[in-house]
């Protein structure tokens, strides 16, 4: 189909067309800003190993082989990769709604307590491998829920930040930990490092079949695509994306904003919780302070990374744990400390959210540049 002016006048662009390009700039604009931060970051950071005399060109090469060069190493990655994507749901699903929640890491810790309470409850009443399994992400999810719907809920009702009521939760779910493992729940055969006890070998959850990556990988990809599903093809996540566009407007069509609030912060705070759970069902088999590893804090910047889509969580979640699992790497080969994978992950926080504001800067510059469109003169005629 094409249009054309019946008085000479340039011709309209076909509606496919049309519909094409703007996909392509959708799409272009989607990513612009998380390009821009990877490769600020990939330049800054290598200045930084340049400076203290490395060669950035091997750091990176030595950082490729260790995330995934082999298939060991990839294994590993998908291994950190399984946290990283539900931590990042904690914070990506209330981000639709406009919530900056930065509670997954206490969501993951206090799930991964009552999901080893709950196993050791479930094993003592005689249950099989299957049903404790059951038992223990069942209750540390739901737990993980509560803990950032409390937090959702004092935003509904009482106007409480968000952002600061899930930092000082993280910190008290911490705090819970350290009291229950170090003293009521603790195991008298755990000595060197207090611990809850032991689930048992056959009561935790194996790997994939000829594997070394466990089944949370599946949990994550799963929750991963259940989110964008949710957000993006129901009616519920038209309604809380409404809310993040403008909340007025949410309150003038009916929408029962306060209750939509709650409800997306549970949703979260279950993916969180599930993080934890399957942290200690899979790898730990008990709950110690060894929960505490900062997954919850890397998932925000996953989230922020894939701007707030649950979908683009995936790759970005891979990205990221296979720049954790590199560290080790580099302290053996170039004699830098493990956690000089954490500087290049401050850098790229730093830079995802200058990126972004200054997306969001020209954005705004390009809408008052552009003028309101009038109506074209002259009569059209469309010929087929």
């Amino acid at each position: 189909m094409s249009v054309a002016s019946t008085f000479g006048g340039p011709a309209v662009a076909a509606p496919e067309k049309v519909e094409l390009g703007a996909a392509v700039r959708r799409a272009w604009e989607a990513v612009r800003a998380p390009v821009a931060a990877f490769g600020a970051t990939v330049v800054v950071f290598g200045l930084f190993m340049a400076i203290i005399g490395r060669n950035p060109l091997a750091v990176y090469g030595q950082m490729f082989k260790g995330s995934f060069g082999t298939w060991f190493s990839f294994q590993n990655t998908l291994l950190r990769a399984a946290p990283f994507m539900l931590t990042a749901l904690a914070t990506a699903l209330p981000g639709r709604l406009g919530l900056v929640v930065l509670g997954g890491e206490g969501a993951m810790v206090l799930g991964g307590l009552v999901a080893a309470i709950a196993g050791l409850v479930a094993k003592n009443h005689g249950h099989g491998p299957l049903t404790v399994a059951a038992w223990m992400l069942i209750a540390g999810s739901v737990t993980g829920g509560l803990w950032i719907a409390l937090a959702g809920a004092l935003r509904a009702y009482r106007g409480v930040n968000e952002t600061i009521a899930t930092l000082l939760l993280n910190y008290i779910a911490m705090a819970l930990l350290n009291h229950f493992v170090e003293g009521p729940l603790r195991d008298p055969a755990s000595l060197n490092k207090p611990s809850t006890t032991p689930i048992g070998d056959e009561n935790m959850i194996g790997n994939f079949p000829g594997l070394d990556v466990h089944w949370g990988i599946a949990w994550g990809v799963g929750a991963c695509l259940l989110g964008w599903f949710l957000m993006n093809r129901t009616l519920f996540g038209f309604s809380a994306r409404m809310i993040g566009g403008n909340v007025r407007a949410a309150l003038l069509n009916g929408l029962p904003v306060a209750r939509l609030i709650v409800i997306v912060t549970f949703l979260a705070g279950v993916c969180a919780g599930l993080a934890g759970s399957i942290e200690v069902a899979a790898i730990h088999g008990t709950a110690n302070a060894s929960l505490i590893t900062g997954y919850g804090y890397t998932g925000v910047l996953v989230a922020f990374i894939a701007r707030q889509n649950p979908l683009a969580v995936i790759p970005v979640s891979i990205i990221i744990g296979g720049i954790s699992a590199s560290g080790g790497l580099l302290q053996r080969g170039f004699d830098l400390p493990d956690a000089t994978v954490n500087v290049l992950q401050g850098i790229l926080f730093i830079a995802i959210l200058l990126s972004e504001t200054l997306n969001a800067r020209t954005g705004v510059k390009r809408k008052k540049a552009v003028p309101s469109a009038s109506a074209p003169s002259g009569n059209t005629a469309v010929t087929t």
